[in-house]
């Protein structure tokens, strides 16, 4: 969908070389635009209704009480003074697109016209799409680095040697049951949260399933792709992204936020009035995506070893802290009906061998304990990056963060991801998170050495040298 502002007189070629010019950058044809949408005080301005008669597309106006509602990237006291919102061609294109929508790139300026594109984002783009092949810096994918440890890998390599056997999940279901003090019964072992997402969207036919966003994508794919039609409740940059539970239709029968949540590193609380307790109730399910919990100090506000909340379901990784993105191992933790529910969705032996291996050794103490010397440590790096960060008034850090990443708006981002691959570091884009847009990225937090070198490098690529 494309949005267009335009002042008095503008003509319907200077619309449309603004509109080709967007287009091609943002790899799209003519043919692709659907709509053009404006504020109601410019719709009849003769330029914009022929530019649209030209492409052949409809020119739908908004009044400016629905503009001045939505979250502009770019706002304009120009805009605002003249139409009573602060931005109409990123506004008009978000509203033409739908809830969810995205710039698919920033907004572009003519002298007498403002064009946005909007759309769905790409819920299948994940940050390894950064790196692969390449020999760049990994700021783009939240894996912690020097893992997996040697000891794990030692204990890895003797599993092999037991592979003619058909894998045993029992042992690591025992394990991650001790280890968050529940019994085997409400525990699942994954290969991966991603399988673990796909079998709750195969498993259950909820009527109305919400998902908080902006998150992890693979949730919202892994429902569509089992034929549910979903729901987003978008959370807000201006509220630093805080979950408010009252969004949440009261008619959800299936939700999911993701705590610490990728890629905002907002950590939620467990309980009070904005906790995320206060979404289960009978009758809905409440999917909690703690991936990143491990990395936060003392765990806090888990909902893991939860038993007394109706309908909760928290899913977990061994990936990020782990290194372990290659093995695939996850879990569930559930009312033993609903663990019941999502193993009668799982194929025969799931997991393999070494990753029911994985699964017990990272659950041992001396792995708990190196885990929490790790999240503290993460803790002080992440401290380092957001004060290197400060230094640049043009980037905006979202704030407290509590995951081993970190997101930041900033103008022109996306040539600016390019100018830092150019001087080795990878970052991942931001546009592919529902809410978001293409002035957002998500940085990994490193060592305070890999940090100042990142920092150094930002500072030429903002500058364009």
């Amino acid at each position: 969908m494309a949005g267009v502002g335009a002042r008095a007189g503008v003509s319907a070629a200077e619309v449309l070389a603004l509109l080709r010019e967007t287009l091609a950058e943002a790899g799209l044809r003519p043919d692709a635009v659907t709509l053009l949408a404006t504020a109601e005080a410019k719709a009849d301005e003769a330029g914009l209704g022929a530019a649209a008669a030209r492409l052949g597309v409809p020119l739908v106006a908004y009044p400016a009480r629905e503009l001045a509602a939505v979250d502009v990237e770019h706002p304009s006291g120009a805009a605002l003074a003249t139409v009573g919102a602060a931005g109409v061609a990123e506004a008009a294109a978000l509203l033409a697109a739908g809830p969810g929508a995205t710039l698919l790139v920033p907004k572009r300026r003519a002298p007498r016209v403002t064009v946005a594109l909007a759309g769905e984002p790409d819920l299948r783009h994940h940050g390894d799409a950064e790196i692969r092949g390449s020999d760049l810096t990994d700021l783009a994918v939240n894996v912690r680095a020097g893992t997996p440890p040697g000891w794990l890998r030692e204990r890895l390599a003797a599993s092999l040697t037991t592979l003619a056997a058909y894998p045993d999940g029992g042992p690591a279901r025992e394990a991650v049951a001790r280890r968050h003090g529940l019994p085997t019964a409400r525990v699942l072992l994954t290969a991966g949260a991603a399988e673990a997402f796909t079998l709750i969207a195969r498993a259950f036919a909820p009527r109305r399933p919400v998902v908080v966003h902006p998150q992890f994508t693979e949730v919202e794919a892994a429902l569509r792709d089992a034929g549910h039609r979903v729901d987003r409740v978008l959370l807000r940059a201006a509220e630093g992204f805080r979950l408010r539970p009252g969004a949440v239709p009261e008619d959800a029968d299936l939700v999911v936020v993701g705590n610490p949540t990728n890629p905002t590193s907002v950590l939620h609380p467990a309980d009070g009035p904005a906790g995320l307790a206060a979404l289960a109730r009978p009758g809905r399910l409440l999917v909690v995506d703690e991936a990143f919990i491990d990395a936060v100090p003392g765990e806090r506000h888990s909902l893991a070893g939860r038993t007394d909340l109706p309908g909760l379901v928290v899913v977990r990784s061994l990936t990020k802290t782990w290194g372990l993105a290659g093995l695939r191992v996850g879990y569930v933790l559930a009312g033993p009906e609903r663990i019941a529910e999502l193993a009668r969705a799982q194929p025969p032996w799931p997991v393999s061998t070494p990753a029911l291996t994985a699964a017990v050794a990272c659950c041992e103490p001396r792995a708990l304990a190196e885990a929490a010397r790790a999240a503290e440590r993460g803790a002080a790096d992440r401290e380092v990056l957001l004060e290197r960060l400060a230094r640049f008034p043009q980037i905006t850090v979202t704030t407290p963060a509590a995951g081993p990443f970190l997101l930041v708006r900033l103008a022109g981002a996306a040539a600016i991801r390019e100018r830092l691959r150019g001087r080795g570091f990878a970052l991942r884009r931001g546009d592919t998170f529902p809410g978001l847009g293409a002035d957002w990225l998500r940085i990994t937090v490193r060592d305070p050495e890999t940090t100042d070198r990142f920092a150094a490098a930002l500072a030429h690529a903002l500058t364009g040298r």
